[in-house]
């Protein structure tokens, strides 16, 4: 089962989702949803004991409400209870909210809209504005970030032409794009930033951005004009990619006396620019 974790976000509270790509379907996490619905101070016990309920009712929907590693408030990866659209709408009867109504419709806009981009991909970007810009994102930040994950996407695409496989072979050039230009693996390069599961590109700046960008579009293009037959190839086409970033990283540092490669994350940074922006 080929699945994609996203955060949904509704009211501006975040909903922690998985798309089932072969079944083409959205799992939601139950608990959030309940978060959302009912602002109770403890959403696992109301969900726990609403599940004991409907199960004592014979309710089927519960019975066969499926459980999925999510990412947890704790940056740890745990099982968590979710349910397809189709559930969702039937354990959303059995909560009373004055929000049921305006969730359920947005929930089925959820639904088409993932379909609506998997025919018109343009509308992910879109989808992607909506999402960072409603997390506090900058407009300067949101575009930086979308025009590196066409670049990430153009780069995976030339791995995979080769062969490559996604994983330990992607994962393992990327540390090395990263250990080259920023002196940092991807995993050292987080705990710098003070993360965990989080994503490292959501955390860069712009200059950080930047540079990586200019490391995987060197490297896309060096491997296409070498055409590396061996992983050994490839990891030294990725040196080579990654070293012009450095280079422009170096002269960077040197004419503006700032490090590119910053410890400061999204958590500590979008408060400020927020607070910065209402005054």
């Amino acid at each position: 089962m080929t699945k994609e974790n996203a955060i949904k976000l509704f009211d501006d509270k975040k909903i922690r989702t998985v798309w089932n790509e072969e079944e083409e379907e959205w799992y939601f996490s139950v608990v959030d949803v309940v978060a959302v619905l009912t602002d109770s101070p403890n959403p696992q016990v109301y969900w726990r004991v609403l599940k004991k309920r409907l199960r004592d009712e014979g309710n089927e929907t519960v019975t066969n409400c499926n459980g999925l590693k999510l990412l947890a408030p704790d940056g740890k990866m745990r099982m968590t209870d979710v349910a397809s659209t189709e559930q969702l709408f039937r354990i959303i009867q059995s909560i009373p909210s004055p929000k049921a109504e305006p969730f359920k419709i947005w929930l089925a806009q959820v639904a088409k809209q993932r379909l609506d981009q998997l025919q018109d991909p343009e509308l992910s970007i879109e989808q992607a504005m909506t999402d960072y810009k409603r997390l506090g994102y900058s407009d300067n930040w949101i575009n930086q970030r979308l025009k590196s994950i066409e670049i990430r996407k153009d780069l995976t695409d030339e791995w995979k032409k080769h062969g490559l496989q996604e994983g330990i072979e992607f994962a393992s050039l990327t540390d090395i794009i990263y250990k080259t230009w920023a002196g940092k693996t991807a995993k050292e390069y987080k705990q710098f930033k003070g993360l965990h599961k989080e994503n490292l590109r959501d955390n860069m700046s712009n200059k950080e951005l930047v540079i990586n960008m200019l490391a995987e579009l060197s490297t896309k293009e060096i491997s296409e004009v070498s055409n590396p037959e061996t992983f050994p190839e490839h990891k030294d086409v990725a040196r080579r990619g990654a070293n012009i970033a450095k280079e422009a990283r170096i002269k960077l540092e040197a004419e503006t006396g700032k490090q590119v490669v910053s410890p400061l994350n999204a958590k500590s940074v979008l408060p400020i620019e927020n607070n910065e922006s209402s005054l």
